[in-house]
């Protein structure tokens, strides 16, 4: 082969390491945003099922006095 081939070759094979690797970061970071999204997903159910069971408990005090002015 020759020069101006070997030249262009090595480029090819750097570019592709190069993308290969950029290819990994983004599916690290796409697979740590989805567990993130999963964990927040999780957490938004229990504060709804919390609310729940406040929205549930009757309350017992009755109304609201007046303020002390009236």
């Amino acid at each position: 082969m020759d020069t101006v081939t070997d030249g262009r070759l090595l480029e090819l094979e750097t570019r592709v390491a190069f993308q290969e690797d950029t290819i990994q970061k983004l599916d690290d970071a796409l697979a740590s945003q989805q567990q993130q999204i999963m964990d927040l997903e999780r957490q938004v159910q229990l504060l709804g099922l919390q609310i729940k069971e406040i929205e549930a408990v009757p309350e017992t005090t009755g109304p609201e006095a007046p303020p002390p002015h009236y």
